[in-house]
């Protein structure tokens, strides 16, 4: 198929490569050209406006949004609005607020324009790993877009088939799932994100009392100098806490045991104080949710070990690079 996308930072750039790599054309543009001429050496089609990139693509055209949530996607909703045509399809990727789909598919909608929100997880790790996408809007474009959804997905990543699901088919045991209507993709990566704070706080919190069990409030027959490496290399091998968040802080604890390098201050993208505020709505306990997120605030004020694991594990999956509360 033929797509446009916009936004070519770490994601949307790797995202264009995996089309690509799958026998896509894409179409991109962004606000840094020299993001651009890159992705054109690898076989990309440039486009230095909106203009460009909507005259490139024949109709019923395909554009993908990659862009920060919030603003800068609200109004490059609002752009390309005034240059499609009934039929076409604009695609948000990013992290939206479902809310935010539900109003901007109503408006597209009295044009004929069609709005599909996607949940997108893989982090930095996607072109290889593949991506994870929970979809929504229309069924009917999204059905159409199979292929696009179908190359982005994990083709084969490894994971043993759910007993119980041979009767069930679909297409989430490949990694990719309609949801439901406009913002039922973003609900459930809104949640998936929240659990995932969740996870990593349990993680952090678990190494950091490991590595504080040498201290001087202990016994000296009860003080351990564990090596954090290889307790997350062996809980790796058979563990049933085993997952790819461990791996990646694994990984990050091999190449310094101290983390040195990640001072303790951990951010929130939003997608876990939207998920509270859904709780919230729904009156749904999640204590385990709300205070992963509480904890990030804290940790903008004071640093403990368990939070530089935090941080060293946004860095592994996301490239997020921590700013001082205030910076």
């Amino acid at each position: 198929m033929q797509l446009g996308m916009i936004g070519l930072g770490r994601m949307g750039a790797n995202m264009t490569r995996r089309l690509m790599r799958g026998g896509h054309a894409v179409t991109v543009f962004d606000l840094s050209a020299a993001r651009v001429r890159e992705l054109v050496a690898e076989g990309a089609t440039g486009a230095g406006s909106l203009d460009d990139l909507v005259r490139a693509l024949p109709p019923p055209r395909t554009v993908w949004l990659m862009v920060p949530a919030g603003e800068p996607t609200e109004q490059m909703v609002a752009e390309l609005a005034t240059r499609l045509q009934a039929g076409d399809t604009i695609i948000d990727g990013g992290n939206t607020h479902y809310k935010d789909d539900v109003r901007r598919a109503r408006t597209l909608e009295s044009r004929g324009i069609h709005y599909v929100d996607v949940g997108t997880s893989g982090g930095l790790w996607g072109l290889d790993r593949g991506y994870s996408l929970m979809i929504g809007g229309p069924r009917a474009p999204v059905e159409w877009l199979n292929p696009i959804f179908a190359t982005l997905a994990p083709r084969d990543d490894g994971t043993s088939p759910t007993p119980g699901r041979e009767r069930r088919g679909g297409t989430a045991a490949r990694g990719y799932l309609y949801c439901g209507p406009a913002g039922a993709g973003h609900f459930v990566k809104m949640v998936h994100n929240g659990i995932e704070y969740g996870l990593m706080q349990a993680y952090a919190e678990g190494f950091d009392i490991l590595r504080t069990a040498a201290n001087g409030q202990r016994p000296d027959a009860e003080r351990y100098r564990f090596d954090l490496a290889d307790i997350a290399e062996v809980w790796r091998h058979g563990s049933v806490v085993g997952s790819w968040l461990l791996d990646l802080t694994a990984m990050a604890l091999a190449e310094d045991p101290e983390l040195a390098a990640f001072s303790g201050v951990v951010q929130d993208s939003g997608e876990g104080r939207w998920t509270i505020e859904a709780a919230i709505e729904q009156a749904v306990p999640v204590d385990v949710l709300a205070a992963s997120l509480f904890a990030r605030f804290r940790s903008r004020q004071d640093h403990t070990f368990g939070e530089q694991v935090l941080s060293a594990m946004r860095h592994k999956f996301g490239g997020h690079v921590e700013r001082p509360a205030g910076g």
